[in-house]
């Protein structure tokens, strides 16, 4: 029996259908569905959070391959069916949460992998949510829509999700996964993103925010030359705007996607955060 055959028989037993207002869009692509297992890179020894299993077509690669699997769903008519199908299962524990309001340290210990495929409205923010946790994960690997997974791997252009991201993991664009392994089919395609999160951001913690802060700045005004965001950001004149990119080392007539983190990170140097 096919994915999407074994999903339709599941949805109907229930009589439940994909909830839009969670965006829910099922991966039934068997080729998909172990390209993220094997991303994940998992032994015996690893502990997977999973973030919106669903019925549990990737829950099931998963549990074959990891020590221990949490799995967090939001919907609890999922939580049943993953219940039901796995009530023999040792190594699984299914939580019904909303992952973005759980504590982080504890669900995990201090070595997790994280492995979702995660509606793209809340895309970013479940990201933050386990980057910025006091226990980072050591590795993530998301299914995201495909824009997503290029800004953050620098595909074509950088933004500020480029440089967010950079700062704290290293992200690699694994494969694009098509509309058509989805039931139901969204709109665009989706690509399988991996990030190797280092031990420590490239930034201290207690800078984080704040850099982040004259990042947002400088691509306030994308079109146009660093200078002038940052002028509008830090309230300054466009002068002295372009002082701090002159002690930075940093041309008057750079745009912010022409900067590295390493850029970055001497520009903030030279800015007084208060």
């Amino acid at each position: 029996m096919s994915k999407l055959d074994q999903l339709k028989s599941q949805l109907i037993a229930k009589d439940l259908w994909a909830k839009k207002s969670l965006g829910q869009n099922f991966l039934i692509d068997d080729e998909a569905l172990v390209q993220i297992a094997e991303a994940a890179d998992l032994y015996e020894g690893d502990h997977v959070i999973e973030v919106g299993p669903g019925t549990g077509f990737l829950t099931e690669q998963l549990i074959q391959k990891a020590g221990k699997v949490t799995s967090v769903e939001l919907d609890a008519d999922m939580v049943e069916i993953l219940k039901e199908q796995f009530n023999l299962t040792d190594n699984l524990e299914v939580i019904h949460s909303d992952i973005l309001k759980l504590n982080i340290e504890d669900i995990a210990g201090e070595k997790y992998k994280v492995v979702a495929n995660i509606p793209y409205y809340i895309t970013s923010p479940v990201i933050r949510h386990f980057l910025q946790a006091k226990n980072r994960p050591k590795l993530m690997v998301l299914l995201v829509q495909k824009e997503v997974a290029e800004k953050m791997c620098a595909i074509g252009g950088k933004s500020f999700i480029t440089v967010e991201t950079q700062v704290q993991g290293r992200s690699e664009y694994i494969a694009t996964v098509p509309a058509s392994s989805f039931y139901p089919v969204p709109k665009v395609d989706s690509a399988i993103l991996k990030i190797t999160v280092y031990p420590k951001p490239k930034v201290p913690d207690d800078q984080l925010k704040d850099f982040l802060r004259i990042v947002k700045f400088g691509y306030s005004q994308k079109r146009k030359k660093l200078s002038n965001g940052l002028a509008a950001g830090l309230r300054i004149e466009a002068a002295e705007a372009r002082k701090l990119l002159e002690r930075a080392g940093i041309p008057e007539s750079a745009r912010p996607e022409d900067l590295e983190v390493e850029d970055w990170k001497r520009l903030f140097g030279c800015i007084p955060v208060s």
